[in-house]
């Protein structure tokens, strides 16, 4: 994928490296600030709670208009840029609104969103209650080495797909789904899941067409890439590798198979329309 040099996005939260986060460990200033309180007659702890839930700690608000520039983060912004234009433009030509835009959390380690705490191990997500997406870099990493999908595009696509996620809260896809979770089963609000989830690989699919046809950045390999990355998180191929059988009512992203189908089906129609997993029989 060609992006080096190409315009960037501005909707970028950078939180890496933050000496003084709360939640993930004491700053000098957090220190002598619990001391006082504690000095004061006050409960440090419960200082602490409250200053979490009024707004995020000062020093991820500093990092924010002072992030580290590195090439990865550069790609970052250059992908999440390319869907907001994307986005933009099926926006007004399907629902003749403007698109809002989502911001991007750079992390590392550990941080607090609008669902609840975050670590690396949660993975890249979306959180409808912030409207932000969060990511570990560190996961790119893991997914070149551990899922054995390489390559910028497959990065991209990850990204592409949690983009897909915050369309589905704006369209209110989200909140129909949520309402239905108390009227279903665990086996049948997974399958709901599954479609969700199959629904973002097609926009990322969607994306990637977009790409293509107005910007003429792809490189050869750039949608193998992708698949790639579609096919090693295949609910089926993680279940197999982690505990050596498969359990399809336990699936809520969807097998490889399907994953690799709907983000094709995206690339090769370019066609919003067609993305509705929800009343496809045949998934």
């Amino acid at each position: 994928m060609q992006w080096k040099g190409r315009e960037q996005s501005g909707n970028i939260e950078d939180r890496r490296g933050g000496a003084g986060k709360i939640a993930g460990g004491f700053g000098c200033g957090t220190v002598v600030i619990l001391l006082i309180v504690w000095l004061l007659g006050g409960n440090p702890l419960q200082f602490m709670q409250q200053m979490e839930q009024i707004q995020p700690p000062q020093s991820e608000q500093t990092s924010t208009q002072t992030g580290q520039k590195d090439e990865m983060s550069e790609f970052v912004a250059v992908v999440l840029k390319d869907t907001e234009d994307m986005w933009s433009k099926i926006f007004r030509e399907e629902f003749g609104k403007e698109y809002e835009k989502p911001i991007l959390v750079m992390f590392s380690g550990s941080t607090r969103s609008g669902c609840g705490f975050a670590s690396s191990q949660t993975g890249p997500f979306y959180c409808p209650a912030d409207n932000k997406l969060y990511i570990d870099l560190s996961f790119f990493e893991e997914l070149k080495n551990k899922f054995k999908a390489p390559g910028d595009f497959a990065m991209a696509y990850v990204i592409a797909h949690e983009v897909g996620h915050h369309v589905q809260n704006l369209l209110g896809i989200h909140d129909q789904v949520q309402r239905q979770r108390s009227r279903l089963s665990e086996s049948q609000y997974n399958q709901l899941s599954v479609r969700v989830e199959l629904q973002a690989d097609f926009y990322a699919g969607l994306w990637a067409y977009y790409n293509q046809k107005y910007k003429n950045v792809l490189e050869p390999g750039d949608i193998e890439e992708a698949l790639n990355a579609a096919n090693a998180i295949g609910d089926d191929r993680l279940q197999k590798q982690s505990q050596g059988y498969v359990v399809p009512d336990a699936f809520t992203h969807g097998t490889s198979e399907q994953r690799m189908k709907w983000f094709k089906l995206g690339f090769d129609s370019g066609d919003f329309s067609k993305g509705n997993t929800f009343s496809a029989e045949n998934l």
